[in-house]
């Protein structure tokens, strides 16, 4: 066990210091600060309060929708950072890639911690503002960290091959700009799956097969209200319950290996 901590210990410093200073340098010369971290997704949650819910009557009838909403916003916030950071890693972390031999890997998950560290605050704020909505928490909210950690190892998994990409062709970040753009809106996000599946059942399944659906509807489930569909009690078959963490699985070790096989031309790329 030494050894192989021994292995790994330059490895585990550097990536620690590149956490530190992405997250110093995140909010560096701004007022706020660091509370931009809580401010951004609760002022995203007001504007699509407001024109969703008191104005488009959205969620009627839904169970502390005001807390899903943002616990959603929350999650699809995380997911955007993570990749869209984790993505422009390597070409942001050029120069010391040319400088030093390291694992290029660290870079991108340095870039996806940073991340996660804004999502774990968040989730917190979105935990007390259940608690003034008056949910009652249920020994489920115990399962929240395991949706956390799924998410992040799908973020991962997707800003490796984006990385890879983006080494090469710059283009891909207004692809994926606007392909999330789109993904936002076919997310059960501001739409409950309810009434997606009013107009169309097979699309609302279909949707909750996406793991990133999927994590937002359990949080949603364990975290804030029992009446939550999810892939355990919506698509009939629990089988098909674990396509979501087959996804995340095959896109680790697809995006893990692209990046791999791809890492040592970085520095001629960039």
């Amino acid at each position: 066990m030494k050894k192989f901590l021994g292995k790994y210990r330059y490895s585990r410093i550097l990536l620690k210091e590149l956490v530190k200073t992405d997250f110093k340098l995140r909010y560096q010369g701004s007022v706020l600060g660091y509370l931009w971290s809580v401010l951004k997704p609760l002022m995203l949650f007001a504007i699509l309060y407001v024109v969703f819910v008191r104005f488009l009557h959205f969620g009627a009838g839904i169970p502390h929708y005001a807390v899903s909403l943002l616990a959603a916003i929350v999650c699809w916030n995380f997911f955007a950072e993570a990749t869209g950071q984790g993505m422009q890693s390597v070409v942001v972390r050029g120069d010391l890639l040319r400088k030093i031999s390291f694992p290029k890997y660290i870079v991108v998950v340095s870039a996806t911690i940073s991340a996660l560290i804004n999502f774990v605050i968040n989730l917190a704020v979105v935990t007390v503002f259940a608690a003034l909505n008056g949910v009652v928490f249920r020994w489920t909210v115990l399962l929240v960290p395991l949706f956390v950690i799924e998410l992040y190892i799908f973020a991962v998994a997707v800003a490796f091959f984006l990385s890879t990409l983006y080494a090469k062709f710059r283009d891909i970040s207004h692809i994926w700009e606007v392909f999330m753009q789109g993904a936002f809106y076919v997310t059960p996000i501001i739409v409950p799956v309810s009434m997606i599946a009013s107009m169309s059942v097979v699309a609302s399944k279909i949707m909750l097969l996406s793991p990133v659906a999927q994590v937002i509807q359990d949080i949603r489930y364990s975290l804030i209200t029992a009446q939550t569909e999810t892939v355990w009690n919506y698509l009939g078959n629990h089988i098909f319950a674990f396509i979501p963490l087959v996804i995340v699985v095959i896109a680790l070790v697809v995006g893990s290996t692209i990046f791999r096989k791809n890492s040592k031309k970085f520095a001629e790329m960039i």
